[in-house]
């Protein structure tokens, strides 16, 4: 079962003035613009080694750069370690006062060749993974969390951090709060430990970078006689799979590149039963969300898609990412865009982006924890789970001892 474990953290001190200034989203979802805008908040903000640039004039290559910058953060205390190996439980809470609770820790992986219950929970898109591997061959740290979904009912109930000050506190651009604690104390940590290890764990964000650990142990395992190391475990946010822990939402699509003629509400309507539902304003957008209904909008109009016995047959499957990608794969050859909004996938048809958006529902933790449990992947973006961990609440060294 999963091996979860302290470590020694590496931290901002002092973290209650730094924090809200050199935290950044996960490295996937910032583009160039937003890179900018948060390595001018602070010269030791986050995203400056995990999406690290060249210095041309130096001549050094961006890992190297990465590599040098977080070995001179350290050595001028900048960020420090931690003392002693501790867990960190971490709270989300967006505007809306819903929070998120879970613990950062080390997760085990599996020997190489044996089987793991660390359980990716969706096929992932073809994404270059030699980045983040060079990144981890050079800095010897995991930069950012990946996120785990531990399958043991109760596992929230072994720890409570609000009993101390959190050490460290901000918001981030969304409005969410984000909270660290650390966690010391033996019998808790082995409570914390005892639970996870109880049931699997589902990787929620983070596909590409748990598979990068995965390859860099065959590395080092490779290169050192087969010895384990730190290289067997990877940092982790591990959350309960449970209702009250989790806000899951859909990703939709938009399409492009079809025919400019082509008849996009003629072609659905094999595969499902296409009901006109009015313009597509806010109020009628709005109502199909209410009411959890499965969407097409084109032309200005909106559609609700009721889909046919036979389209789930082809899909295999009741997920609506399924059902969509069975009906899109016989149309003409066509661009999928994946939008995080409903307000993003319409901006993208207002302003010339895609020629039809399909709305989906999200998924439900049920479904979630049925897939998991019968060791089956979701399709590619299936899921969009929020609000996201920070870079920097916590680095994991592995070189500490």
């Amino acid at each position: 079962m999963p091996r979860f474990e302290p470590f020694r953290g590496l931290r901002y001190r002092p973290a209650t003035s730094l924090i809200g200034q050199v935290i950044a989203p996960p490295y996937d979802v910032i583009d160039s613009a937003e890179r900018v805008h948060l390595a001018s908040r602070h010269p030791a903000n986050a995203v400056l080694v995990e999406l690290p640039e060249p210095d041309l004039q130096g001549g050094r290559d961006r890992y190297m750069v990465a590599t040098d910058l977080f070995s001179r953060w350290q050595a001028d205390g900048i960020v420090r370690a931690d003392p002693e190996p501790s867990l960190y439980p971490y709270r989300m809470t967006d505007v809306s006062g819903r929070s998120s609770t879970g613990v950062i820790g080390a997760l085990g992986l599996a020997d190489p060749g044996e089987e793991s219950d660390i359980l990716p929970h969706e096929q992932t898109l073809p994404k270059p993974k030699s980045d983040r591997l060079d990144l981890l061959r050079a800095t010897r740290a995991n930069l950012s969390p990946i996120w785990g979904l531990s399958m043991a009912n109760g596992m929230t109930a072994t720890f409570d951090p609000t009993d101390d000050e959190p050490v460290a506190d901000a918001y981030d651009d969304d409005g969410v709060r984000h909270q660290l604690w650390v966690l010391s104390d033996r019998d808790a940590i082995d409570a914390i430990a005892a639970a996870v290890a109880t049931a699997p764990v589902v990787v929620a964000d983070g596909h590409h970078r748990y598979e990068t650990a995965r390859t860099y142990q065959a590395e080092c395992r490779a290169a050192n006689g087969d010895r384990p190391g730190p290289h067997d475990l990877v940092m982790a946010l591990i959350v309960e799979l449970a209702e009250d822990q989790l806000t899951v939402g859909a990703i939709h699509r938009t399409v492009s590149g079809l025919p400019a003629d082509f008849d996009i509400v003629g072609a659905f309507s094999e595969w499902f039963d296409v009901v006109r539902a009015g313009a597509a304003d806010e109020r009628t957008l709005g109502a199909l969300a209410d009411s959890h209904s499965l969407a097409l909008v084109t032309g200005g109009q909106a559609f609700l898609l009721l889909p046919h016995a036979e389209t789930y047959d082809e899909a295999g499957n009741d997920l609506d990412s399924s059902l969509i990608a069975t009906a899109l794969s016989h149309l003409p050859p066509h661009d999928v865009m994946h939008r995080h909004s409903v307000a993003e996938a319409v901006r993208a048809l207002e302003g010339g982006e895609g020629q039809a958006a399909f709305l989906l529902r999200p998924v439900t933790v049920g479904q979630i924890d049925e897939w998991a449990n019968a060791r089956r992947r979701m399709p590619p973006k299936t899921t969009f789970f929020s609000p996201k961990p920070r870079t920097g609440m916590v680095f994991r060294s592995l070189d500490l001892p």
